[in-house]
């Protein structure tokens, strides 16, 4: 399918792609913390969806019946696409703009929710999913991100402070020319995690 499509609709039904590149480019050109926190949940998400789909078990639009059975309710496009959305709104809305990011960056709603509404009726155009599949997946998103948004602001499970501290910790012991290995992460991850607990706490074998 694609091949009679205008360039614009082509464009859309690349959106998985799309996304997981621009996601990456941001999280490796900040090194933040909080940006890998909400690529994190936008996973999550994704993840979330399918397995209600499996659930559910409600088969995608009769353009697909030739093909092998594939269910869409909900859709995970448009739950993971609007989980960004509305995550990256709110963050513009009432956090601060990380410092390795120019103050503009608050104006990015301005582009992302367009086209997050895009993306979502492309679903549709495209015939991957009906229209009740992708409200239900906006709708997830939005709850989902919501959701995802208070626990990071509410700092639970001190979630936050360990995620900062690991990232205070990468600037500190590795400065901004060296490149930090993954065991050297895990360890970083571990040690904030230890800091975070209280005092009283002893792990076992120490």
């Amino acid at each position: 399918m694609g091949t009679g499509l205008p360039l614009w609709l082509k464009f859309l039904n690349q959106t998985s792609k799309i996304v997981t590149v621009l996601t990456t480019a941001v999280l490796l050109y900040t090194r933040s913390a909080s940006v890998a926190y909400v690529g994190g949940g936008a996973l999550l998400c994704g993840g979330l969806s399918k397995l209600i789909r499996m659930a559910i078990r409600q088969e995608r639009p009769p353009l697909h019946s030739g093909r092998k059975v594939s269910y869409g309710m909900p859709s995970s496009h448009a739950s993971t696409c609007t989980f960004l959305a509305t995550y990256i709104t709110i963050a513009c809305l009432q956090l601060p703009v990380l410092p390795t990011l120019p103050s503009s960056v608050i104006f990015a709603p301005v582009v992302i929710l367009p086209w997050t509404f895009m993306i979502v009726m492309s679903r549709v155009w495209l015939g991957h999913h009906t229209w009740s599949q992708v409200a239900v997946g906006a709708s997830l998103g939005v709850c989902c991100a919501s959701f995802w948004f208070k626990l990071w602001v509410d700092d639970t499970a001190g979630i936050k402070t360990i995620a900062l501290q690991v990232e205070t910790m990468r600037h500190l012991g590795h400065g901004p020319q060296r490149c930090s290995t993954i065991n050297d992460d895990l360890y970083l991850i571990r040690t904030a995690i230890l800091q975070a607990l209280p005092t009283t706490y002893c792990p076992p074998g120490l």
